[in-house]
C-alpha cells in the first residue's frame, strides 16, 4: 500500500495507471475509520483494478461551533486497517496542500443542499462540495464510493457531478450497522455507555416507520409523528429533524406513492447523530 501526501505525486501516479487501462475507485474519508469505511474500500477493490482512499479532516465543512478540533485523528490505526482491507493507495494531504495561503475559491452546492443538514449546518455542503470536487480533480478515478448513512451528502455530490459534468460515477453503498442497529459513525466514539443506549432510538424510530409502511401506512405525517414518539421516549436530548421526504429532491411529501426516505438528526449528550432509511411501499 502506497501512502502519498503530495498532490502532484498522487495525480501523476494514478493518471499513469489509468492511461495503462486500469479502473480506479476512490473512497473519500475524514479518517477515524470503521467497518463502514472499510466496506467501501473492499467494494472498490472488488470492482476496480486500483482502490484509493483519502484521509483528510476538511476544515471548510465544519461550522464555528462544531467539532473540528476534537474530531478523532487516528492515522496510524487507519492506515493499518486500510492495508488489511486491500487498499492500494492512500492520499493524506496536509491542510495547506488543499487550502494554500490565500485560498478563496469554493463551490456553490446545488439546491438540494439548502434544507435539512444545509439549514442546521450553514456552509457545511459548501465545504463538502469543494473538497470532493478537489479530490476528484487530484484522483483521476472512474468511480467514487460513498456510504448511504450520509444520505443528503450523496444526493448533493451526485447532483454536483451531474450538473458540472464531472466524468466519474457515484456509487452509494448501504449503511453498515452495529449488531444492535446503531449506524456506524466516527462520532460514535464520543458516546458514553448511557448515551449509546439512548442513541439506539434512531434505528428504532426508522424501524417503526418501516413497519408502518409495511402494514400499509403511507401518510407522511403519521410516520413522522411515530418516529418522533420513539425518539422522545429513547430519550434523545433534542431533535433537529425526523422527516420523510422525496428520495431525489428531499422535498416534503404528503404520502408515499412508491418510495421515500426517512431522515433523522438528533443530539445525544454532546454528540450529533444522523441516520436514514429508504421506505418502499409494497404493491
Amino acid at each position: 500500500m502506497n501512502v502519498i501526501a503530495n498532490s502532484y505525486s498522487i495525480y501523476s501516479t494514478l493518471d499513469h495507471l489509468r492511461r495503462e487501462g486500469k479502473k480506479i475507485g476512490v473512497v473519500p474519508t475524514m479518517g477515524a475509520l470503521h467497518e463502514g469505511h472499510l466496506s467501501l474500500v473492499r467494494r472498490a477493490k472488488s470492482e476496480c483494478d486500483v482502490a484509493v482512499a483519502t484521509i483528510f479532516v476538511n476544515p471548510s465543512q465544519f461550522g464555528p461551533n462544531e467539532d473540528f478540533q476534537r474530531y478523532p485523528r487516528t492515522l496510524e490505526a487507519d492506515l493499518a486497517m486500510l492495508h488489511a482491507a486491500g487498499c492500494d493507495f492512500v492520499f493524506t494531504p496536509a491542510v495547506e496542500t488543499i487550502y494554500p495561503e490565500g485560498y478563496s475559491t469554493y463551490i456553490e452546492p446545488p439546491e438540494v443542499a439548502n434544507r435539512l443538514e444545509g439549514a442546521f449546518r450553514p456552509g457545511h455542503f459548501r465545504g463538502v462540495a469543494t473538497i470532493v470536487l478537489k479530490l476528484f480533480m487530484l484522483i483521476p478515478a472512474q468511480v467514487a464510493y460513498f456510504g448511504r448513512k450520509d444520505y443528503q451528502q450523496v444526493v448533493v455530490i451526485s447532483t454536483m457531478v451531474r450538473d458540472l459534468a464531472v466524468p466519474i460515477r457515484i456509487e452509494a453503498c448501504e449503511t453498515i450497522r452495529e449488531t444492535d442497529g446503531l449506524a456506524m459513525s466516527s462520532r460514535n466514539r464520543y458516546l458514553s455507555a448511557s448515551d449509546r443506549k439512548r442513541a439506539l432510538g434512531l434505528s428504532r424510530a426508522l424501524q417503526r416507520a418501516q413497519k408502518m409502511v409495511d402494514a400499509g401506512c403511507t401518510n407522511v405525517s403519521e410516520l413522522e409523528s411515530a418516529m418522533r414518539e420513539v425518539l422522545v421516549s429513547a430519550p434523545v436530548d433534542s431533535i433537529d429533524y425526523a422527516i420523510v421526504v422525496d428520495t431525489e429532491t428531499l422535498q416534503s411529501i404528503e404520502s408515499i406513492k412508491h418510495a421515500a426516505v426517512a431522515l433523522i438528526a438528533v443530539h445525544v449528550g454532546k454528540t450529533r447523530l444522523i441516520d436514514n432509511q429508504t421506505l418502499v411501499r409494497r404493491a
